[in-house]
């Protein structure tokens, strides 16, 4: 029987990962990027969010990368710094540090970049930040891979896939409180998250490709191949 996993508080939680942990690291990232931000409002700050329409009409390549540090907002900054500590941290237990950073920060990034390739077509507002998009991310993947297991919502036994889709359930929250287009990126991480935690990783997609392949090949070359009848020659001229 797997043990019960806690979010928000309560007992029989995964604990908390140590400072040196890649947790801890993007945590710190986040308010230490979210700070600066705020310094450089109007300035350098700004550059780091993501503003869709710049990112190839200027080649702001690097805000894919930036703005999932940022926040803008004090309940941002404290609760995407605990998620990714926390949640995080129960990641990179199971996981290691390299693909918790792969996933979290890598699948931030790509949505920034399906979110300026959607604003070519589609205007978007300016100045994303990332860091309850990074926060999204390791929250619904947390919660699927857990699955059926049980887990712990603030002292509320759930199971893994309902934790996950609460974490989902607070970004379609904001895109009814306020408008779909603040909540691009999310939504984008929300279907990179679920893509990857069903097996579409680029390595099992490779997998797939190669399997594929090979099944290909076999197949081709069992077309060449001629079945020997059964049936037993006559041995009368063998004396």
């Amino acid at each position: 029987m797997r043990p019960m996993r806690s979010f928000g508080g309560g007992g029989g939680g995964f604990g908390f990962a140590g400072v040196e942990s890649m947790a801890a690291r993007l945590a710190i990232g986040l308010v230490a990027g979210s700070v600066v931000s705020l310094l450089a409002r109007g300035g350098l700050g700004d550059l780091l969010l993501l503003t869709p329409n710049g990112v190839f009409s200027r080649l702001w390549l690097w805000q894919p990368f930036t703005y999932a540090f940022i926040e803008r907002s004090p309940m941002g900054i404290i609760f995407g710094a605990m998620i990714l500590y926390s949640i995080g941290g129960g990641l990179e237990m199971s996981w290691g540090s390299r693909r918790l950073l792969w996933v979290l920060w890598g699948g931030t990034a790509l949505a920034g970049f399906l979110t300026a390739l959607l604003s070519l077509v589609v205007q978007l507002p300016a100045g994303y930040p990332g860091g309850f998009v990074m926060g999204t991310i390791a929250w619904v993947a947390y919660g699927m891979s857990i699955g059926r297991g049980q887990a712990n919502f603030w002292g509320i036994p759930v199971t893994g896939n309902v934790l996950a889709g609460i974490g989902a359930g607070f970004v379609l929250l904001n895109v009814l409180t306020s408008h779909w287009s603040t909540q691009v990126p999310e939504l984008f991480a929300l279907g990179i998250t679920f893509i990857y935690m069903r097996g579409g990783s680029p390595r099992k997609l490779w997998l797939r490709l190669q399997h594929a392949r090979l099944q290909r090949q076999l197949h081709n070359r069992s077309r060449h191949l001629r079945v020997i009848s059964e049936e037993r020659p006559s041995d009368k001229y063998l004396n």
